[in-house]
């Protein structure tokens, strides 16, 4: 990760180039469904308390998927906003079957 990325459209490719392995993948869908729901339980319960939980349940997923499948670092140490941001857009792509095709463009499969 040498390069700094300027734009979050180059940053997304690079980060769907770090998520290469389709276990990868679904841990952080896993992590990602987990935050959702905290947000929901928060709104529901109106307990703050679900935010940290979700937070916490939902980057021990990515992470457990980065260090122990994918071998690599994830971009959230240099990227915290862009990483996030970058984990919800590749779920709803993943949702709504477009992850392939934009893999593609990405010149990853």
């Amino acid at each position: 990760m040498a390069e700094r990325y300027k734009t979050y459209s180059a940053f997304f490719d690079f980060y769907l180039s770090e998520h290469s392995k389709p276990a990868t993948r679904a841990v952080h869908y896993l992590g990602s469904t987990f935050g959702i729901l905290a947000l929901i339980l928060t709104i529901a319960t109106r307990n703050p308390l679900w935010i940290p939980a979700g937070l916490v349940a939902g980057y021990a997923s990515a992470w457990i998927g980065h260090f122990f499948i994918e071998h690599n670092r994830p971009a959230t140490f240099k990227y915290p906003l862009w990483s996030f941001a970058g984990d919800y857009h590749m779920f709803f792509l993943w949702l709504t079957g477009q992850l392939d095709k934009k893999r593609k463009q990405a010149g990853l499969i």
